[in-house]
Formats: structure tokens, sequence, C-alpha cells
């Protein structure tokens, strides 16, 4: 027991970015870091009293410290995090792991048996945009796809077995993609502290995803890795056959409402758009710079001047919690704690849903 309320209070703990003394200031020093760090080394356990303040303290309910549901990431892949501290770091690993917990422990108790299947499993290694386009073609195939514009990137996936989950972290970084250790399942997490716009937020996914899909030849230099995984999003956001039916075959100029338009269609960049119309070769590079030249001038390159307004959220958690709590498999308590809200706080999120 003690050694399973260490490591449930040290992930607690580093799911807040606190050190052991930033916790004990934020507890108004009502203990101190020496007792703090006995609690993490198990060697004690706090009373009913201390622990309803280290509840309060680092946002978690009680039975947080005593659910052995942990699970364990492979290798991550985060991009542009050279300079991440350590300490964000852990913040965001602990908080996709006690998200992740509470999502699996939710399927198992409703028994439904999490199988991904990667489509492009056996492929050639990628190195060439075109190993980019046919793998894209390849996805879309077989999940049915078509080349239509989709609706919900995170439903997609989700649909198709790999968790998604949004995480609030400092601005060097932009997703990351792992597998649950165990049982094969990809997690693909998106900071919106820094991916604010929908469109960015479908292109980080679909980013994160050729990373966990694409078997990218090993000698290739990182910088290029990236442009592949790049490529690939465009290529499942704005199929070829789609682009050139919207465009044509061959362009010596757009029209900015044009760019808007397929931006609000298909949910992806107008920047995007013009660098897979440049890839295809329906633009010339020239052009291509001209249009970067002129959205650079017009302040364009962060904010541009339409934007695509769907949300990309997932209501899956939360139609098998209400799922389970309906047959009766789980408590109104454990609906709670699976959702990480005091039982009160799940009462009122039940009403707003009526």
């Amino acid at each position: 027991m003690n050694n399973l309320f260490a490591e449930r209070f040290k992930s607690a703990r580093l799911m807040n970015g606190f050190s052991l003394q930033d916790l004990s200031d934020k507890l108004n020093k009502k203990i101190s870091r020496q007792a703090l760090h006995k609690y993490e080394k198990g060697e004690v356990i706090p009373d009913s009293v201390m622990l309803g303040l280290l509840c309060e303290a680092l946002s978690v309910r009680p039975d947080y410290f005593f659910r052995d549901a942990q699970v364990q990431l492979g290798n991550i892949e985060f991009r542009k995090l050279k300079k991440l501290p350590a300490k964000e770091e852990h913040k965001i690993l602990e908080h996709a792991k006690d998200y992740l917990s509470r999502y699996l422990e939710l399927e198992q108790l409703l028994n439904i048996e999490t199988k991904f299947s990667n489509p492009l499993e056996g492929m050639k290694p990628i190195k060439s945009f075109d190993d980019v386009e046919e793998a894209a073609i390849k996805v879309r195939e077989i999940w049915g796809m078509g080349i239509g514009a989709i609706a919900s990137v995170v439903e997609l996936l989700e649909d198709k077995h790999i968790k998604v989950m949004y995480i609030n972290a400092g601005n060097d970084y932009d997703g990351m993609q792992t597998m649950v250790l165990g049982n094969n399942v990809p997690v693909i997490a998106i900071n919106e502290n820094k991916v604010k716009k929908e469109d960015r937020k479908r292109f980080t996914a679909m980013h994160e995803l050729a990373h966990l899909l694409l078997n990218i030849q090993d000698d290739l230099p990182e910088k290029e890795k990236e442009i592949i995984c790049h490529q690939f999003a465009g290529a499942i956001l704005f199929p070829a056959d789609a682009l050139r039916n919207e465009l044509g075959n061959q362009r010596t100029k757009i029209h900015l409402q044009e760019l808007g338009a397929l931006k609000k269609e298909y949910g992806i960049s107008m920047q995007a758009i013009i660098m897979r119309a440049k890839d295809l070769k329906i633009i010339s590079d020239n052009y291509c710079k001209q249009l970067f030249t002129m959205f650079k001038q017009m302040n364009w390159r962060v904010d541009e001047p339409v934007s695509y307004e769907v949300k990309e959220t997932s209501n899956r958690f939360d139609q098998l919690l209400f799922r389970a709590l309906a047959q009766e498999i789980i408590s109104f308590s454990k609906a709670a704690a699976l959702k990480n809200l005091k039982v009160a706080e799940f009462h009122s999120l039940e009403l707003s849903m009526k």
C-alpha cells in the first residue's frame, strides 16, 4: 500500500509540475518539504485530513492515490522538443498516463477490446514524396475514407483505436505520439496551449499519425523526416485527386478567396494548401514563393484571413462513461472517479448534459 501511494503521489506531483518545495508552498507550508519527501519514498502515508489537502492542491480525488491502474508509455517523439524543460516533459507524460489509465480502465469495464492495426504494415520504407502519396492513398483506401473532406480528424482516429488527447504545456511542444506498452494502444497528444486553431489541430494530429504509421527510412536527416510527416498530413487531409478536382491540373494564379473556401471545406490551412499544390506541381515553385511572401507581408503566417471553425473534439470517453453508468456496470461515484471529478462536480456535469 505504501509503495502504491508513493508512486501515485509522485505522479500527481509531476502532473502538476511541482517540486516538493512547490507543493509545500502550495499547501501554505502546513507540511514541510522533508515530510512530503517521506510520502514519496513510501515511508509514511498521510492521514485523512492531510490527504484531503493534497487532493485540493494536486487536483485529484482521494481514490487516485490508491488506484493501481497505471500505464507505461513507449518511446516518445515530441515535435520541437529540444528546449522543453524536464519539469514540462514530466507534466505532459504524467497527464497522458493518468488520462489513458482511466480511459483503458473504462474500456476494460465495458469489455471493449482495443485492436489497432497499422494499415501500412509491411510497406516499404518511405523516402520520397511519391512514397508519401502512395501511403496516404493506401490509408484512405483501407480506412474507407474516399477522397472527400474529413469531418472530424479526432473522431476518425478514435474510431481506428488511436487515443487522442489534449494537453496544456509550454510553447516548445506541438504534439507527441507513442504506444501504451503491453496492449499496443497508439496515443496522440496535442498541446492546446500552442496549437490553438482548429485547422492546426487537425494538421498536428495527422503529422503525429505519420510518425505512428510510416516506416520512414532510417538514414534520412531529421529535417527530411519532419517534411515527410508534413507531406503525409497534407496528403491525408487533402488528397491529390480532390485537390486537382478543385484547382485543376495546372494553375498560374490562385485567388485568395479560392484558398479560403477550400480551407473551410477541407479543414486545412491556406498555407498547407499552397504547399500541397506546389508539391503536386499544380503551381510552380516560384509562384509558391510569391504567395508565401504575400502572406508574410500581410502578417498572415500565424493568423490567416479565413478561419476554420469546426471544433476538433471527441465525445467517445464521455459516451462510454455514461453507457457504463446506464448499464449499472459502474456506480455514480466510480463514474466521477473515472472522470477525475468530485461527486458534486460530476452531478453538475450530468445535469448540464440533460
